[in-house]
């Protein structure tokens, strides 16, 4: 049977993920055994090993993002937490990840491409508090100062939007395409500096 758009989209996210994921474990090893030598410690070496962390840490987010998530699959609250809280290290945006159960990955998966909704509208940093009763979901981020386009946010309620898309903002068209695959209808409410997403 021929896979559907978002069916293609998570295989390929998944294959990329995969490929990528080994040979950046392989740098990081050689990083770690080439810092207990001792013979190559400095800030290059700190750069390195920094920039190996954050590529990790967006492969294990983007897994869950981008890659498979099928009907009934969960997803342990100690992957979740240690995800955030490695993609959140050195950054000016701070996720609060209310629930503590292990949780079906579709939902994680939508709340995840949603997080990037958030961090794509507050790039100057902020805070986003993700929380869940049951199958009810609720994202709220806030900031000083907010970038919302209307059009991009759009997508999310509205499935038939014909804002163009870039690259960089792929993950709108993505959310609202796992929140169908879900039977989930999704609400926005934007302001000034605040944005919330109930699906």
């Amino acid at each position: 049977m021929t896979p559907y758009p978002i069916q293609l989209t998570e295989l390929i996210g998944s294959r990329i993920c995969h490929d990528l994921i080994s040979p950046l474990g392989a740098i990081s090893n050689g990083v770690e055994l080439l810092s207990m030598s001792g013979n190559t410690i400095g800030p290059e070496m700190s750069l390195i090993s920094e920039s190996v962390e954050n590529a990790n840490a967006r492969i294990r987010f983007f897994r869950v993002a981008f890659g498979e998530a099928r009907p009934g699959q969960r997803i342990s609250i100690s992957e979740i937490s240690g995800i955030l809280r490695d993609i959140s290290r050195g950054s000016r945006l701070v996720t609060d990840w209310q629930p503590r159960e292990n949780l079906e990955r579709l939902h994680v998966k939508l709340a995840f491409l949603l997080l990037q909704c958030f961090e794509t509208a507050m790039p100057w940093g902020g805070r986003i508090t993700v929380s869940s009763v049951g199958d009810q979901w609720a994202l709220y981020g806030q900031a000083d100062q907010m970038k919302i386009d209307p059009d991009l946010w759009q997508i999310l309620s509205q499935p038939n939007s014909a804002t163009r898309l870039e690259p960089a903002n792929v993950h709108f068209a993505l959310a609202q395409l796992t929140a169908n695959t879900i039977g989930s209808q999704m609400t926005i409410e934007c302001s000034e500096n605040s944005a919330r997403v109930r699906f």
